[in-house]
């Protein structure tokens, strides 16, 4: 028995009904009855949750006692190059004020959870996070109470530096050893199947319901008392039942003390996202802000800044290209076409004009192709250059648009003769943010004429991966990106 816990517990993908020799021991019918019948039953499952259990104890201990180690390190290495000596009163006194302050922090901002220190994405922003804070938070006090004495801002400075590139570094191992110990799955996960079997993730825990000894009966004591043992060091259950079954499953598992939920695939017809109220009745939430309001209030703010700040440098440029489209063929200077923007609403895009007056596409039905005869001898040079994009500018001012964003589309846009939201209903989804100037899939090579229905799909996966995983940070990157692919060969 004790083997197969081991097997489990450095095994994470194996589930337990795989280790056939325990489940023939615990597959016997108990009656009812009001004493407890647990004894030995489901002991590989209880002791493999009770190990999981120490496991991420010892995995969270480990990151407050690295992180604790990893900060003062870097501030005792600041005092070493800043005065020679990495016991320096000044280090010492550094170390003394900023860690009381991170720790308490840090346990504010969930760093410890096993949610967070599994991801490192996650973990290591939020412990840098906590960090600069704590030494806000210190440095704001010292001020009002006049105790800057003490304090080499060359220990801080540099000090900070190397406590935040330590902490990454450490964050960052830990992610990868938790998931060496504990599997895909970091926390206690229990699935249980009756008369119905589910697509396990690897890591999860399986009780058969029949097979294992806790069908669900409410008149039997003894059952209940052995699924909440079962249940105990439980940090999630996830029930596979048929539809009769549920409300039973629900009576038992609402005094069961843990997180539990029934799995409902019917539901992903609608694309439930969570539960809400309506007057007393249940609703189902099917749609959400992708971005809060001071995330929104944060990515407007960085969109203003960002074009004040160019618009010194772009106005000249944008003068110039003007003049040079005036006299290279006759017609308006600017092209306004209708777009799909946020909330599926159409606006108006600026762009420099790039054909000829006679030849140009209003709804975008046809898109354009390389040596296009519809583009003129300045249009092809600009396409080229991406220059013809600069009066989005004017679009990003007036809110309609951010500089990063899904790239809007024409009304008629076209892919093998089918428009976009024909060949993936999905195409909607991509509107919940605002469109923008660039985005992740421009970055990532997807951009020009969509000939073929796959030139659709491979953008449509990059903005949606946008749209459910936005951060102020990637926005930075992806600007940053940009200016590797101003020009591309896809660009005509």
């Amino acid at each position: 028995m004790e083997s197969d816990v081991v097997q489990l517990l450095t095994a994470p993908s194996r589930s337990v009904h795989q280790h056939s020799e325990a489940s023939n021991t615990i597959s016997a019918h108990y009656p009812s009855g009001v004493s407890s019948i647990f004894g030995a039953a489901l002991p590989d499952v209880v002791h493999a949750l009770t190990r999981r259990r120490k496991h991420r104890r010892s995995i969270q201990f480990t990151a407050i006692l690295g992180d604790v180690a990893v900060i003062a390190a870097g501030y005792s290495l600041g005092a070493t190059v800043r005065y020679g000596d990495p016991f320096d009163a000044q280090a010492l006194n550094t170390i003394a004020a900023f860690l009381p302050a991170y720790l308490l922090l840090a346990l504010t901002q969930h760093a410890f959870t096993m949610a967070t220190i599994a991801r490192a994405r996650t973990s290591a922003p939020r412990a840098s996070g906590a960090l600069l804070l704590a030494i806000g938070l210190v440095g704001l006090v010292a001020f009002f109470l006049q105790g800057v004495s003490g304090v080499s801002r060359g220990v801080v400075g540099f000090g900070t530096v190397l406590a935040i590139g330590f902490l990454a570094t450490f964050r960052t191992w830990l992610a990868l050893y938790a998931h060496r110990r504990l599997g895909e799955v970091t926390i206690n996960e229990i699935v249980i199947q009756d008369e119905v079997e589910a697509d396990v993730r690897p890591g999860s825990i399986v009780l058969d319901a029949a097979r294992d000894g806790i069908s669900l009966r409410l008149d039997s004591p003894a059952m209940l008392d052995r699924l909440g043992h079962c249940l105990h060091s439980a940090d999630r259950v996830v029930v596979v039942c048929s539809h009769h079954r549920r409300a039973n499953w629900v009576s038992a598992l609402k005094s069961s003390n843990v997180n539990a939920e029934i799995l409902t695939p019917e539901l992903d017809e609608v694309g439930a996202i969570g539960l809400g109220q309506y007057n007393g009745a249940p609703t189902l939430k099917v749609a959400s802000a992708s971005l809060s309001l001071p995330d929104q209030v944060l990515k407007r703010g960085l969109d203003l800044m960002l074009v004040c700040l160019a618009l010194p440098v772009l106005a000249p440029l944008m003068l110039l290209v003007a003049l040079v489209i005036k006299l290279d063929s006759p017609g308006p200077v600017f092209f306004r076409q209708p777009r799909v923007g946020l909330g599926n609403r159409v606006f108006h895009i600026y762009k420099f004009r790039s054909m000829r007056v006679a030849q140009n596409d209003a709804t975008g039905s046809r898109s354009t192709s390389r040596n296009d005869d519809r583009i003129t001898r300045v249009g092809a040079f600009i396409r080229r250059t991406s220059m013809d994009e600069l009066p989005q500018v004017l679009n990003v001012l007036t809110g309609d648009m951010s500089i990063v964003g899904p790239r809007p589309h024409p009304l008629e846009s076209k892919a093998e003769d089918r428009l976009f939201w024909d060949i993936d209903q999905r195409y909607w989804h991509r509107h919940a943010v605002k469109p923008g100037m660039t985005g992740l899939a421009q970055i990532r090579g997807f951009r020009g004429a969509t000939e073929k229905e796959a030139d659709l799909t491979n953008r449509l996966q990059a903005d949606l991966e946008y749209v459910s995983d936005w951060s102020i940070w990637r926005d930075l990157g992806i600007i940053l990106a940009t200016f590797r692919v101003l020009t591309h060969q896809n660009a005509f």
